[in-house]
């Protein structure tokens, strides 16, 4: 950057280049946002857009008024730069940010037109009178002597074009007859021939301008014929430049919405990591409850083992019960009878006694 050139609007954004090969894809030149910034150079009257990436110039690139800045999503925008031979791409945080950027670059654009026009309006009027001496120049070689000529040469012009001063009235007497008259002429004729140096020298440095501006004009030619050359090949190209457009812009929507789903998709995969997580220490609790389970089962066969040899066994202490039971009601009765037996002998006993 030249010490004359000064920023007059910044702003950040994701820069891209389209693939030189593919002419196609976007290949990014910058790993995250960067300043991209306006410049005006007030010597050459040129407006440039200027992005750095460290010391690394990833965007250069001089607004011509042939330039068209083109919105190709809400967020997306994209310029052609047919001196660097390519197409810059530049994605902003949000529309706000790219509609600031499209504004300036119309601004701007408009501002190099008036420039370039005011420049052309110049080279016009500073080389109308050169094209003249340069089209003397193409019929005799510009020297001193085919300007001025000889004295006998000159005489009759100076007389010619110093007529309207030389006649102070209309009654004038003849050149030859008038020493007066004389004299003022040679006043004329010395004055006319510093005139005629000076539009020498000026001459002769036109001349020098001329063989300068022909040089010039060679590589403007030269410009003209690379740019009519491009021009022809934009012209092969213009009749799918409304599909490639198309297609372009299907391309960013689709590149927007596959970004938007590839956030999706990766707030997914974190909830599907956290889950997988959740789900291995399940696993490894379901895995210690089940062995715990099986333990459980193994103990709990045992004690049905044990629960059935104790119904067994409390079955067959039911039986003996009950056959006690049976047994010592048996013996109830046998002993109620026995009792009863007892009574009686008591009693006859008793009378026995009464009766002795």
């Amino acid at each position: 950057l030249s010490g004359m050139e000064q920023p007059i609007f910044s702003t950040r954004a994701h820069v891209f280049q389209i693939d030189p090969n593919t002419k196609k894809n976007w290949v990014p030149t910058s790993k995250h946002a960067v300043t991209v910034s306006y410049f005006y150079d007030s010597t050459r009257n040129v407006y440039r857009i200027i992005s750095l990436d460290g010391s690394k110039a990833i965007i250069n690139s001089t607004i011509t008024p042939n330039m068209t800045f083109t919105k190709t999503s809400q967020k997306f925008g994209q310029w052609a730069d047919s001196r660097a031979n390519t197409v810059y791409g530049l994605g902003f945080s949000s529309e706000h940010h790219l509609s600031k950027f499209a504004e300036k670059f119309q601004e701007f654009k408009e501002a190099a037109r008036l420039a370039k026009e005011k420049s052309q309006e110049k080279m016009e009027l500073t080389s109308t009178p050169s094209q003249e001496s340069a089209g003397g120049d193409l019929q005799s070689p510009l020297t001193p002597e085919s300007i001025n000529g000889t004295d006998d040469e000159r005489t009759p012009d100076v007389t010619q074009n110093s007529e309207p001063r030389a006649e102070p009235t209309q009654n004038a007497l003849p050149f030859s007859h008038s020493s007066a008259i004389s004299k003022h002429w040679e006043a004329e004729l010395a004055t006319l021939k510093g005139n005629n140096a000076k539009l020498t020298a000026a001459l002769l440095e036109s001349t020098a301008n001329v063989k300068q501006w022909k040089q010039q004009l060679a590589a403007y030619q030269e410009e003209a014929e690379r740019l009519h050359k491009r021009v022809t090949e934009l012209e092969c190209v213009s009749s799918q430049a409304n599909a490639v457009h198309t297609h372009k812009t299907e391309l960013n929507q689709t590149i927007q919405e596959l970004e938007e789903t590839l956030k999706l998709k990766e707030e997914e995969i974190e909830r599907l990591k956290q889950e997988i997580d959740n789900a291995r220490e399940l696993q490894e609790q379901r895995d210690s409850l089940t062995q715990k389970l099986q333990e459980v089962e193994i103990r709990n066969k045992d004690l049905e083992g044990q629960l059935s040899d104790l119904e067994q066994r409390l079955e067959k202490s039911q039986n003996e019960q009950e056959a006690f039971r049976n047994n010592l009601k048996t013996l109830l009765e046998i002993l109620d009878g026995k009792i009863f037996e007892l009574t009686e002998l008591r009693d006859n006993l008793a009378k026995l006694l009464e009766c002795s």
